[in-house]
């Protein structure tokens, strides 16, 4: 952690603007607050930036993601992150009637909320469990499900900090 509180401000947003995917905004709120000192202070931090910076940025942190084994991921197109995210559980690896599925349940959570269906894959056991996931959490409230998006949302982050630490 020493080496990124140590880092210019442009390399620290660098190294860490794609902890939040596709948004560096978030890295760039946090930069002039370091040292952090430890991974979970940064991710502390960076979360709060998140909370902070009100709902029509929120919103915009949440339609920045991907659908799980979406086009896109079948395109090719996602982030080295998200690529590897998805692939750990297969989502790049899987049947017709799977994809169909998927593509089912993305559409129809995206028409009710407006944005991606997002979870932190790496905490979850298997595909079916994902999928289970959209098909109740499509039930939920719009505010409470961008509160649970958000809440995953900070598990990636969560994540991917471990692993640029790891690297």
């Amino acid at each position: 952690m020493t080496v990124l509180d140590r880092l210019p401000r442009d390399a620290f947003v660098a190294a860490t603007g794609g902890i939040f995917e596709h948004s560096p905004w978030v890295a760039e709120a946090v930069a002039d607050r370091r040292p952090f000192g430890t991974v979970e202070n940064l991710h502390g931090a960076m979360v709060a930036a998140v909370m902070a910076a009100g709902p029509a940025r929120q919103m915009e942190l949440l339609q920045a993601h991907p659908e799980l084994a979406g086009k896109l991921a079948r395109a090719g197109g996602l982030t080295t992150a998200s690529a590897g995210e998805q692939a750990s559980l297969g989502l790049d690896r899987l049947e017709p009637a799977e994809i169909a599925r998927f593509d089912r349940a993305n559409e129809r959570y995206r028409a009710r909320f407006g944005f991606p269906f997002i979870i932190a894959v790496k905490a979850q056991r298997d595909r079916r469990a994902i999928l289970d996931a959209i098909e109740t959490r499509a039930m939920n409230d719009k505010a409470v499900e961008i509160a649970t998006a958000l809440a995953e949302v900070a598990k990636i982050a969560r994540f991917r900090l471990a692993a640029l630490e790891a690297s």
